[in-house]
């Protein structure tokens, strides 16, 4: 007879597998949602047993929030590359979108969203502290379109009485629809179209101020 053997969880992880364990734990999050997640959830999806997750990386709130604040960091990060100096309005737009696009879709292709919108959107209701992060993040993703559009008006790229406000909120709900449609399982060729639509209406149909 086979005896099967039951996988052994780690404990505390070392410095160099935290990384590992923390994207485990926000896959988890990604999948089910904060509601929908349970310490042993994360347990088994990091290897960690439930008292070294706690020594590590706190309850599962704190666990939530230190990975919402990754992925806002590490997406912020992202953004402020794609729309950066050194190119083309159009160029620095459609690079913006299909960097988040990447991230909406895992390194096999699943459709899953953003994490910040996913996750987040439904927790805000009664956390004002995940409230005060979804609302800062959103907001920090339009800045960085405004500043860029402010940018490429001063350059010559817009019309000088182009509304960059009104722009960056265009630009911003074109990427909130992508989030959602993409949590929806719409496919990665689809949503391209849309973001390449977009890009199109703002560079050369500018709104008048």
């Amino acid at each position: 007879m086979v005896q099967k053997t039951a996988t052994k969880l780690r404990g505390r992880p070392r410095k160099y597998e935290t990384e590992t364990a923390l994207n485990q734990a926000m896959d988890a999050f990604w999948r089910a949602g904060f509601a929908g997640t349970s310490m042993d959830d994360l347990s088994e999806a990091t290897q960690m047993n439930r008292p070294s997750l706690y020594h590590a990386f706190g309850d599962k709130r704190q666990l939530y929030l230190s990975l919402l604040d990754l992925y806002i960091a590490n997406t912020g990060s992202a953004v402020a590359e794609a729309l950066g100096p050194g190119r083309s309005l159009r160029e620095a737009l459609k690079d913006f979108y299909a960097t988040v696009l990447k991230v909406y879709f895992s390194p096999t292709g699943v459709a899953r969203g953003c994490f910040l919108i996913g996750t987040a959107v439904t927790e805000a209701g009664d956390d004002d502290e995940v409230r005060t992060k979804l609302a800062e993040a959103l907001n920090g993703f339009r800045t960085a379109l405004s500043t860029r559009l402010r940018q490429a008006r001063k350059q010559g790229e817009l019309a000088p009485g182009t509304n960059v406000s009104a722009l960056a909120d265009l630009a911003s709900a074109v990427l909130h629809s992508l989030a959602i449609r993409s949590r929806a399982g719409e496919s990665l060729e689809s949503l391209l179209k849309t973001s390449s639509a977009a890009v199109d209406l703002i560079c050369t149909n500018s709104l008048s101020i």
